[in-house]
């Protein structure tokens, strides 16, 4: 597989309206030039608004692929889409959800990250597209892109390879999880939910996540 990053975006957040309210997001990402750094819980320049569901070590960077990108040009007829529009920090060329699994290790640059979890999308992805159907739409596409836990700091740069160094265990891909976790009455998909939480790797959030549902549809004894 090869793979190569396209831009890296960054944004502070900033306050939006939302209905008869406002909100702050981080969301609107810009793409940088140079060489840039990855720290433990983000890259430098770039902030999230909502630490509860964004951010953190787990969360710590967001990819995307600039694959899907002709993909939702053609979905949503729309022609301008410049990176960072998904609130992606990476826009990588070659990123497949369907090949990449949870807990392999992707080295960038000098920076070393493994995929923590697929990215589950809410409403601001809907204010960054002026388009409430988007998220609905996103998670249904399975073009989730994933996010990155930081394992060692470094800096990157637009067109630096992204190479997959080391493979995750188990082998479950961030599309296929994805997938099961849209399914949640699904028997064949709850046990590869199960499968999920023998991945070290795997996000503290989704292991919460989907412990919580194996508890409720096979009963507390479900390990």
């Amino acid at each position: 597989m090869s793979m190569t990053l396209i831009s890296v975006n960054v944004s502070q957040p900033v306050e939006v309206a939302h209905g008869n309210t406002s909100v702050t997001t981080g969301i609107f990402k810009r793409p940088v030039m140079g060489a840039v750094a990855v720290r433990r819980l983000n890259i430098d320049g770039d902030g999230q608004a909502d630490l509860v569901n964004h951010g953190g070590e787990s969360k710590a960077v967001y990819a995307y692929s600039l694959d899907h990108y002709d993909y939702w040009r053609e979905a949503l007829s729309r022609d301008e889409m410049p990176y960072g529009l998904f609130g992606e920090n990476l826009t990588v060329a070659g990123l497949d959800e369907a090949q990449l699994c949870v807990g392999d290790k992707l080295e960038i640059g000098d920076a070393l990250f493994t995929i923590s979890q697929p990215r589950v999308p809410c409403f601001k992805l809907g204010i960054r597209f002026a388009d409430k159907r988007m998220p609905r739409l996103f998670a249904l596409s399975l073009r989730t892109g994933f996010y990155l836990r930081v394992l060692k700091e470094g800096n990157i740069k637009a067109g630096d390879s992204v190479d997959v160094v080391a493979k995750g265990d188990g082998s479950l891909s961030v599309r296929l999880l994805f997938d099961a976790y849209l399914k949640p009455n699904d028997r064949d998909a709850l046990r590869l939910l199960a499968r999920a939480m023998e991945i070290p790797e795997l996000s503290t959030e989704w292991r919460r996540h989907i412990g919580e549902r194996l508890a409720r549809r096979l009963g507390p004894g479900w390990s």
